[in-house]
């Protein structure tokens, strides 16, 4: 006689932030906030499930769909500055959900955040476990900016800031600086890193003594901000493009992925 096969079971946050409820971290807050049961149980951090489980938060259950059955949704957002990257905001300033389309059943998760007085290219899914694999430090995704400063910086400083300057939050630097050239007392340069600290490009040109009156990311990985694409405004990216972003993460292995 053949056994039955034992259901796959895959660990709790990762499976409902694939839904697009929200990023893992989120999910686990709730977790750990008695908001999430299995099986009419209250859930734990590292708790497994499978399809055939009863997930319920705040009372409401959830219907668990199979991973091959789940298409992801993409968006590029082109941020303005002065939006904040928060759903709301004690101050009442705009945010970037203010302009998004809506959805039914799902939410839009950002990718990273760029802070209020930035501008570019900004990444939102319905998939959270996509954006916690292109957030996470160890998958090393470039993001490229066009910078604009008073003035010019010299040779010794721009080997400095590829060599590496000590922050308050530690080593910081960029991969790459090219001069794109300007009019003026203003000067334009792109460059690029890997990480995304906060106003790290910001930090690390003040840290030389250069000011950045404006800062837009013009590139995420494989992402560049369509030309077309007014400020304000979306676009949903197509299932070849969604594919492309897909293959940029497939293979990432880290702490927080392994035994998924």
């Amino acid at each position: 006689m053949v056994k039955p096969k034992s259901p796959v079971t895959e660990k709790l946050q990762k499976v409902l932030a694939r839904v697009g409820l929200g990023s893992r971290r989120e999910i686990e807050t709730w977790i750990e906030a008695g908001r999430i049961t299995i099986n009419n149980q209250f859930a734990k951090v590292g708790d497994r499930v499978s399809l055939g489980d009863k997930i319920e938060i705040d009372g409401k259950r959830v219907r668990l769909v199979d991973p091959e059955e789940i298409k992801p949704k993409v968006l590029i957002y082109h941020k303005p500055a002065g939006e904040v990257c928060s759903r709301s905001d004690e101050e009442g300033r705009p945010t970037i959900f203010d302009n998004l389309p809506r959805l039914r059943g799902k939410r839009w998760i950002s990718v990273g955040r760029l802070d209020f007085n930035t501008s570019g290219l900004l990444l939102l899914t319905t998939d959270g476990e996509l954006a916690n694999r292109l957030m996470h430090p160890s998958s090393e995704i470039e993001r490229e900016y066009a910078v604009r400063i008073l003035g010019r910086m010299t040779s010794d400083v721009e080997s400095r800031l590829k060599r590496g300057v000590r922050l308050e939050d530690g080593m910081a630097r960029f991969d790459d600086i090219q001069d794109a050239g300007g009019e003026g007392v203003n000067h334009w340069y792109h460059v690029i890193l890997r990480e995304g600290r906060n106003r790290e490009v910001r930090r690390l040109f003040e840290s030389q003594g250069l000011k950045v009156s404006r800062l837009i990311r013009v590139r995420f990985g494989n992402v560049t901000l369509p030309r077309f694409l007014r400020l304000g405004k979306s676009k949903e990216m197509d299932a070849v493009e969604v594919s492309k972003l897909l293959e940029l993460v497939r293979g990432v292995r880290h702490p927080d992925f392994r035994d998924a």
